[in-house]
C-alpha cells in the first residue's frame, strides 16, 4: 500500500490529462479531489467513462461544477485545504478559440482567477498550473526554452494561457504562493481528446474516410505521450519554487522568477516528429493506408514545436522518452477496444 502523501485538488479531472494524472496520484498514495464541469465541447460520455474509473477508487472524490462559478473553488479550498493543486481545467483547442472566444474568457481567465483567489485564502504547499507550447507563438528559434521571450501568441487560446502565466506570477509575488506553470507539447495517448489529430486520424482511417492534413503535411510536433507527461507533473509537485533572495542569481536556463516563488517548465519529448511520420505510425498500427486530403495551414497554427526539456530533467531527473511508434500503437489499441472497432 502506498504511503499517504496528502490531498491533491485536480481541476479538469475528467479530461484527458486530468484522468491520467488523477490515476497516477491515486496509485502513488494521494487523496484526490477532482473537479470537472463535464462540458459538451466533446463527447460527454467519454468524460463520464473516465470519471467512473476514478470514482472506483476510495480516495477519489468527484465534484461536477464549473470552476468559474462563484464560490465553488473557494468552498473546496476551505473544505479540503489541499496540499497540492494541479490546475488543468480549461477550454482547450486552438481552432475552437477562433469560433468561440468567449468560452475561453470564462474558463481560462475567470476560472483561473477564482482558483488564484481561493489559493490566496487557503495557500497550498505548491500550485501547478497548465500552460501550453502554443504560448511560444511566432517564435522560430528552436528548441523552445522557458527563458525565451514569448509575446507573439497566434491564437486566442494561447493568449489566454499566456495571461494565466502572468496572473499566476502576480499572485505568487504578492501572496508568496509557490507556483509552477508547465507548458505541454502535443500530448497524446489512450483516453485522448476526440478533437485532436491522433483521435480524428484514427477514427477516419478505420472508417475508410480521408484525413485533413494541414500545410500539406509540412509540419512537425513534439508529440508527448501522456504517461510521460503526468510522470513529469507528479515529480514537479515535490519541487516547489522558493522566492530568491535579493541579488541571488539563477542557474543558467532556470526560469525561476527574480521576484516570486514562480517557475515555468516545459514538458515535452524533446524530439519533434514530422506530421507525415506520425500518420505513418497510425497506418502501421491500424494496418491501413490513410487517404490524405492535403490542405493549407489553418489560422492560428504554427508549423513546428520542439521543447527544450533540460530544466525538467535538472529539477526532477525525468526525461519523457516514449517513442511515437509505441505511443500511437497503444492509443490505437485502446481506441479499438473502447469503440469496439
Amino acid at each position: 500500500m502506498s504511503q499517504h502523501k496528502g490531498t491533491a485538488l485536480v481541476t479538469g479531472s475528467a479530461g484527458f490529462i486530468g484522468y491520467h494524472l488523477c490515476s497516477r496520484l491515486l496509485e502513488s498514495g494521494w487523496c484526490v479531489i477532482g473537479i470537472d464541469a463535464l462540458t459538451d465541447y466533446y463527447d460527454v460520455d467519454l468524460k463520464r467513462a473516465r470519471q467512473a474509473r476514478l470514482c472506483a477508487h476510495q480516495n477519489f472524490r468527484a465534484i461536477n461544477e464549473r470552476i468559474e462559478a462563484p464560490g465553488v473553488l473557494a468552498n473546496l479550498f476551505e473544505d479540503y485545504h489541499p496540499d497540492a493543486v494541479i490546475h488543468l481545467a480549461a477550454q482547450a483547442g486552438v481552432r475552437h478559440s477562433i469560433e468561440a472566444p468567449k468560452s475561453y474568457v470564462e474558463a481560462n481567465l475567470i476560472g483561473t482567477f477564482h482558483l488564484l483567489e481561493a489559493a490566496r485564502a487557503h495557500p497550498p504547499a505548491h500550485m501547478l498550473l497548465a500552460s501550453t507550447s502554443s504560448v511560444y507563438g511566432a517564435n522560430t528559434q528552436m528548441p523552445y526554452a522557458e527563458t525565451d521571450k514569448a509575446d507573439t501568441q497566434m491564437s486566442f487560446y494561447a493568449a489566454t494561457k499566456k495571461a494565466n502565466e502572468a496572473m499566476a506570477h502576480s499572485y505568487a509575488h504578492l501572496y508568496d504562493l509557490p507556483t509552477t506553470m508547465f507548458r505541454f507539447f502535443t500530448v497524446y495517448g489512450p483516453w485522448g481528446r476526440p478533437d485532436m489529430a491522433l483521435f480524428k486520424f484514427t477514427r477516419a482511417i478505420l472508417a475508410g474516410e480521408p484525413i485533413d492534413v494541414y500545410n500539406h503535411g509540412r509540419m512537425q510536433r513534439d508529440f508527448t505521450y501522456v504517461d510521460d507527461l503526468v510522470a513529469g507533473i507528479e515529480k514537479l509537485i515535490a519541487v516547489a519554487p522558493i522566492r530568491p533572495t535579493a541579488g541571488e542569481s539563477q542557474a543558467d536556463g532556470d526560469s525561476l522568477s527574480s521576484v516570486a516563488p514562480f517557475r515555468i517548465v516545459n514538458i515535452g519529448n524533446a524530439n519533434p516528429v514530422p506530421l507525415m511520420d506520425f500518420i505513418a505510425a497510425i497506418e502501421a498500427a491500424t494496418g491501413l493506408i490513410a487517404h490524405k486530403n492535403l490542405m493549407d495551414m489553418q489560422p492560428g497554427d504554427v508549423p513546428a514545436t520542439w521543447a527544450d526539456t533540460g530544466l525538467l530533467q535538472r529539477l526532477t531527473g525525468h526525461s519523457p522518452s516514449t517513442d511515437v511508434t509505441d505511443g500511437v500503437a497503444r492509443f490505437v489499441a485502446w481506441y479499438r477496444d473502447y469503440y469496439r472497432v
